[in-house]
């Protein structure tokens, strides 16, 4: 049976960086360990290392992106919340069997290797959930 190892990070999607910044970085002190573009989502990520976890902040680079969609439709704020799974394919398959409906009903992988799928929000009480894979 697959198992949920940690929270891998929380996600919250910004309409400016550099104001986000400010207060997780400097207001609360958490260090800034990357500011990485990610043109497959086409979006920048900020990554704030916490407690084993991370905050995510999460800004669209183009207009017609799907978190430049999210922000125009719900504003900024948490995006998804994610899982660290020891294997994505089992847990996928049990969310399935269970009836969950999921978005990706196959990993994705990134451009670091990290495996991924995300949980419709429909099945999860309105939280986009997105399971990774180390």
């Amino acid at each position: 049976m697959p198992q949920i190892n940690s929270i891998n990070h929380i996600a919250i999607v910004v309409d400016d960086m550099e104001k986000s910044l400010s207060f997780w970085r400097d207001a609360l002190g958490l260090e800034l360990h990357e500011l990485r573009d990610v043109p497959a989502e086409a979006s920048q990520v900020a990554f704030l290392p916490v407690a084993g976890s991370e905050i995510e902040l999460v800004t669209p680079t183009t207009a017609d992106s799907g978190i430049a969609k999210y922000l125009a439709k719900r504003g900024p704020g948490m995006h998804h919340v994610c899982l660290e799974v020891d294997d994505i394919e089992a847990m996928l398959a049990q969310l399935k069997q269970k009836g969950i409906r999921l978005i990706n009903e196959q990993p994705r992988t990134a451009a670091d290797g990290k495996r991924y799928a995300f949980i419709h929000p429909e099945s999860t009480s309105g939280v986009l959930v997105e399971l990774y894979q180390l």
